[in-house]
């Protein structure tokens, strides 16, 4: 079942992807489940936004691929490596990704999103995917220059727009059969099967919640393959997770301030 998030007559509503139509639910599927309100509005009526706004945080892991760790310069953490985006740096599919005026090297990162469903403490792994409501894409939206000047992740991953998420939330996804690729305008960048995670989708919860309690809405950004790069304004990132769709963002440079 994919679940969307969207817009339609002023109103922000979510709904089961039927075909070409959204079935209307009564509300967020988190807390109000899946009963629906038996009112239809086709997927070209509807404005699809992130399909979910953490209420607490993101958790993001770096690092999780060989190959990106080798290109990041070091081998990769034996433990999932932890750091968090807030969650107003998330953006839906279609949203522009604004480039900072103080970042000169702004870069993708696409990624598999998880959605926690259910509250999480010092759960096993054999326990963790319990509590995933489903999947979605992520892009973690880097600003490089100012990660390697800070010596640490908040700000150069922290931006408003750092966070694109979508466009629905699938909760029959299977991460072991799935490849992810990122493309800049059109072109392939980072292509990989979900399978080269060093780190499960079940060990990182298990970790993350053995660390902070994970409530439901929150996001697991699970890390990003070997390919990661700059874009600029003008540009159209695209991640596609097979299964999940495509995530569509373009790219502008922040206003001047007045």
């Amino acid at each position: 079942m994919k679940i969307a998030r969207f817009s339609h007559d002023d109103a922000i509503l979510f709904g089961i992807v039927d075909e070409s139509d959204l079935v209307v639910l009564t509300g967020d599927p988190l807390y109000a489940g899946y009963e629906t309100t038996g009112d239809r509005v086709p997927i070209a009526d509807a404005v699809i936004l992130a399909p979910v706004i953490p209420r607490s945080k993101i958790v993001c892991v770096g690092k999780n691929y060989h190959d990106h760790a080798a290109e990041m310069g070091g081998e990769a953490p034996e433990e999932p490596l932890l750091f968090l985006k807030p969650n107003t740096s998330v953006i839906g599919p279609g949203d522009a990704i604004v480039r900072p005026a103080i970042s000169e090297q702004t870069e993708y990162e696409g990624e598999l999103a998880v959605v926690i469903g259910r509250v999480a403490k010092n759960v096993s792994a054999e326990n963790a995917l319990d509590h995933v409501l489903g999947y979605t894409i992520a892009n973690d939206v880097t600003a490089r220059d100012l990660q390697r000047k800070d010596g640490q992740w908040t700000r150069a991953k922290g931006f408003d727009t750092f966070c694109p998420l979508g466009p629905t939330i699938n909760t029959d996804f299977d991460p072991s059969t799935a490849t992810l690729q990122t493309r800049v305008n059109g072109e392939v960048k980072q292509q990989a099967p979900l399978s080269d995670m060093i780190h499960s989708v079940a060990d990182i919860i298990a970790h993350a919640s053995a660390v902070f309690t994970l409530l439901p809405g929150d996001v697991i950004l699970t890390g990003t393959p070997a390919g990661v790069g700059a874009f600029g304004a003008g540009d159209t990132v695209e991640v596609e997770i097979t299964g999940l769709g495509i995530l569509r963002n373009a790219v502008r440079d922040a206003a001047a301030a007045s």
